[in-house]
């Protein structure tokens, strides 16, 4: 087995769209193929977002996302995993694992205080995941979330 991660760049615009597409068909999101393709698209041209892939044998089976952000509290830098994917083929095989260190090892080249995610509170296997890595649950603040209306 060959597992490589690697850095996103525009080259790799088709991998990371089909990824995303499967992450947003994950979380039972509308199908909207140009939409996922404009947003993925612009984040790679303005690269305000880091996205890894990860490629198993030779074929793209997973992803993560993470944006930067600030830490008002720790007054330091920190990052925004958003997204984290791995295609059926590809769990149970370290895939998830070795997304998780690229991030992590952005963070630290980057020196970052923390990395934040959130997952939702039926996703078991991605709490597991976190935990294992030495993510800690926050059990102190609360998330609110205000949706605004679509343009």
């Amino acid at each position: 087995m060959s597992l490589r991660i690697s850095r996103a760049d525009a080259s790799r615009l088709e991998d990371a769209v089909r990824l995303f597409e499967g992450y947003l068909d994950f979380y039972r999101c509308e199908p909207a193929p140009e939409k996922a393709r404009a947003f993925i698209f612009d984040r790679l041209s303005r690269q305000d977002s880091v996205i890894f892939l990860a490629e198993l044998d030779g074929t793209c089976v997973g992803f993560t996302q993470l944006y930067p952000a600030f830490a008002s509290l720790s007054m330091a830098p920190n990052w925004i995993l958003n997204d984290l994917f791995v295609e059926p083929t590809g769990r149970g095989r370290g895939v998830a694992t070795a997304l998780m260190d690229a991030a992590r090892q952005l963070a630290v080249d980057t020196g970052a205080a923390e990395i934040f995610l959130q997952t939702a509170r039926d996703n078991t296997t991605a709490q597991g995941l976190y935990a294992g890595l030495g993510y800690k649950r926050d059990d102190e603040f609360l998330v609110y979330t205000l949706s605004l209306p679509k343009p």
